[in-house]
C-alpha cells in the first residue's frame, strides 16, 4: 500500500514538446492516490495547434533557463508542502536545479539534460543543441524541431506511424535562448551539496542523452549524505514516456518513491 497518497507530484516537461505528453502519466499516478500537476512552461499554456500557428512567437523566444527556474519555484512555493518532482529531458535539468534550491521532497530525472561543464561525454549533446539554437541564417528566436530530427534523434525506436502521430500531437516551438542557456552559469550544479533522494533514469537507445552521460550525472550527485539511484531501461528512446510499455517505467518510479519517502 502506498504511504504517499497525500503527496503532490509535479511533472516538468522537456523542450520542444507540449506538457500534454504527460497525460497518461498523470492518470497513472492519480490512480495511485497522488495529487498530480504538469504545468506548461511559461508562455506555453495553449493548445499545440495555437502555439504552432503563433510561431515564431516573441514570448516563447524570450524564455530563459533562469525564467523557468523562477517560474517553477513560484509554483512549488504555493503548494502546502514540498512536492516530488519528475522531470524529463530539459525538465530533468530543472529538477536538479530545483532540488539544489531545496524545493523538493525527492526528484526523478528521466533522460535529463546535463548541468554545465562536468564531462567530455557531452560533446555529442552540445553539438546537437548548438545546431538547434545557433542557426545564424535565421533571425527567429524560436526553433521548431523538424520531423527528421524527431524521427532520428528523439523518437528513433518507434514505428513510422507512431513518429508521425506523436510529432503532430506534441511538437511545439522552442526558445533558442533556453537552449543556449544550457552553457550558462545558471545551469551549474553544486554536486557536493547534500540533497533529497534523487533518481536518474536513462534509455539504452537514446540518441541525444547517452546512458553514459546520465550515469556520469548520477555519479557526480552521489555522496555519503544523500540517496542517489540510477536505472537504465533497455530498448527505450529519449521519449520513453510516450513509448509502448511506458507503464513499466512509471511503475518502477512509483515503487522507488514508496521506498525512499
Amino acid at each position: 500500500m502506498y504511504r504517499t497518497h497525500t503527496k503532490t507530484i509535479v511533472f516538468i516537461s522537456g523542450a520542444f514538446v507540449s506538457h500534454f505528453y504527460w497525460e497518461k502519466w498523470l492518470v497513472f499516478f492519480e490512480n495511485k492516490g497522488y495529487k498530480v500537476v504538469a504545468p506548461p512552461w511559461i508562455h506555453k499554456n495553449d493548445s499545440v495547434e495555437n502555439l504552432r500557428d503563433q510561431n515564431p512567437c516573441v514570448k516563447i523566444g524570450s524564455i530563459t533557463l533562469f525564467d523557468l527556474v523562477c517560474y517553477y519555484t513560484e509554483i512549488i512555493e504555493k503548494l502546502p508542502q514540498k512536492p516530488i518532482l519528475v522531470g524529463h529531458s530539459y525538465g530533468g535539468l530543472l529538477v536538479q536545479l530545483l532540488v539544489q534550491k531545496d524545493l523538493a521532497e525527492a526528484g526523478i530525472c528521466i533522460n535529463p539534460f546535463p548541468p554545465r561543464g562536468f564531462s567530455t561525454l557531452k560533446f555529442c549533446f552540445y553539438k546537437i543543441i548548438l545546431c538547434f539554437s545557433c542557426d545564424f541564417l535565421s533571425s527567429e528566436k524560436t526553433f521548431f524541431l523538424p520531423f527528421e530530427n524527431w524521427r532520428i534523434i528523439f523518437f528513433n525506436t518507434a514505428s513510422n506511424e507512431e513518429q508521425k502521430t506523436s510529432y503532430q500531437k506534441f511538437i511545439i516551438p522552442e526558445s533558442k535562448k533556453a537552449l543556449r542557456n544550457l552553457f550558462s552559469k545558471n545551469a551549474v550544479i553544486k554536486f557536493r551539496k547534500k540533497h533529497v533522494p534523487l533518481f536518474f533514469i536513462s534509455s539504452s537507445d537514446d540518441k541525444i542523452i547517452s546512458t553514459k552521460l546520465v550515469y556520469r550525472n548520477f555519479k557526480k550527485h552521489k555522496n555519503v549524505h544523500s540517496v542517489t539511484c540510477y536505472k537504465e531501461f533497455k530498448d527505450k528512446n529519449h521519449f520513453l514516456i510516450l513509448q509502448p510499455q511506458w507503464e513499466e517505467t512509471a511503475e518502477f518510479i512509483a515503487k522507488w518513491i514508496e521506498k525512499v519517502i
